[in-house]
């Protein structure tokens, strides 16, 4: 998405530049060379006792006289100019700004309402954890069924004039057929963005509804939340998140993490009804993961970016820019998911962090988020990028 702005040069002309040199001395021009004559003139009259003639006199009046027209003329004209240029920046301003809540607007649309959907805990190197053995029906145990998926919801209400976002992570005991329609609450996990005792330390958004949020959860424990929207069906979305701990504040390990496969079932009722057995989607976390050999290659898209880690730099941002990205994938350093996705945690040569996750849609597209870390565990940058796969003989 590009931003808006409006830039205004203003060159005043050399006639005003001229002028503003003119009216800047307090005294007219020097004579010109060829007035030596007069000057001797001026001599003699001064010997003789005389006062010269009134003729320089009225030079000077009408000399002066036309400089302080001239300044007033440029300082009218750049007075003009400013009143110009502030009032441009003004309309700028307000477009801006204007632009900004169109697109927090269409966000809060695409986000409020009742998600429902299963999720699922891997380990950091994607491997499925069982849910205990303590939440898990005796008919399970019975049948030596294992179970690795918790149903979830997760209402979501963003207000559109306060810019703050609210929702609930629900995990329901896992039930035996149709019961899931009277499901019981296992755990509840609320969460507030922005306005006052929000948790979240850097938060970035696209109108699609896509978010990426930054969690300090303790001391030396971070949560990486990616929120990714399906562009062919916004009623459909994943939720990654990453577990993270901070070593000695220059070293990222991650621990672990969730994996919410979500589906919109209504407007937001607070959770207060559930999707139950109505719910589009099924348990995915022992299902298949996605072919390495369907995300190596080359890929390319645009690129939404949000910069952090500067004094002034806020929280809160839009994700903008629209940049044009190349991607070579090897799938050496690729977690495999299933449902189409998958992660990666790395460390680079200058001890900065990239953490990667993507979802690979129909028609060989997907979608993918980032966060690049400094060397010093410092968010520095969060992007979402569309992606096409090139073709096979693309250099």
């Amino acid at each position: 998405m590009a931003s808006f702005s409006l830039n205004l040069t203003t060159s005043l002309s050399p006639s005003i530049l001229q002028r503003r040199r003119f009216s800047s001395s307090t005294h007219p021009p020097p004579p010109p060379h060829g007035s030596l004559l007069q000057n001797k003139k001026f001599g003699v009259f001064l010997l003789l006792g005389l006062r010269p003639f009134s003729f320089n006199w009225r030079m000077r009046r009408t000399i002066m006289s036309v400089a302080n027209q001239d300044a007033r003329e440029a300082v009218k004209e750049t007075d003009e100019t400013d009143s110009m240029i502030g009032v441009l920046t003004e309309v700028d301003s307000h477009q801006v700004h204007d632009k900004s809540n169109e697109a927090w607007s269409q966000f809060a649309r695409r986000i409020s309402g009742e998600w429902d959907g299963f999720g699922a805990d891997f380990s950091n190197q994607g491997t499925v954890i069982e849910l205990p053995e303590s939440v898990v029906p005796e008919a399970y145990r019975e049948w030596e069924v294992k179970v690795f998926d918790w149903q979830t919801q997760c209402p979501t209400l963003a207000d559109t004039e306060d810019r703050v976002l609210q929702y609930r992570s629900i995990q329901l005991l896992p039930t035996v057929g149709c019961e899931a329609d009277a499901a019981t609450v296992y755990n509840s996990d609320e969460r507030k963005v922005g306005g006052e005792n929000s948790g979240v330390t850097a938060f970035a958004y696209q109108p699609s509804g896509s978010y990426v949020a930054l969690w300090q959860k303790k001391d030396d424990l971070i949560e990486l939340e990616y929120c990714l929207i399906n562009p062919q069906d916004f009623e459909s979305r994943v939720r990654i998140v990453q577990r993270i701990r901070v070593l000695n504040n220059t070293e990222l390990k991650l621990q672990g993490i969730r994996v919410f496969r979500e589906q919109w079932y209504g407007p937001f009722r607070n959770g207060d009804q559930l999707g139950g057995c109505a719910i589009r989607d099924s348990a995915f976390a022992s299902t298949p993961p996605v072919t390495a050999s369907d995300i190596t290659g080359i890929w390319q898209g645009s690129k939404d970016v949000s910069t952090f880690g500067t004094a002034n730099t806020a929280i809160f941002q839009e994700l903008l820019d629209d940049k044009t990205q190349k991607t070579v994938r090897d799938g050496e350093n690729y977690v495999l998911l299933p449902k189409q996705l998958w992660f990666s945690f790395e460390q680079n040569k200058d001890g900065e962090t990239l953490s990667e996750v993507g979802w690979l849609l129909d028609h060989g597209q997907a979608i993918t988020s980032s966060c690049l870390f400094s060397s010093t565990a410092k968010l520095k940058e969060i992007s979402i990028a569309l992606e096409t796969r090139a073709l096979e003989h693309a250099e």
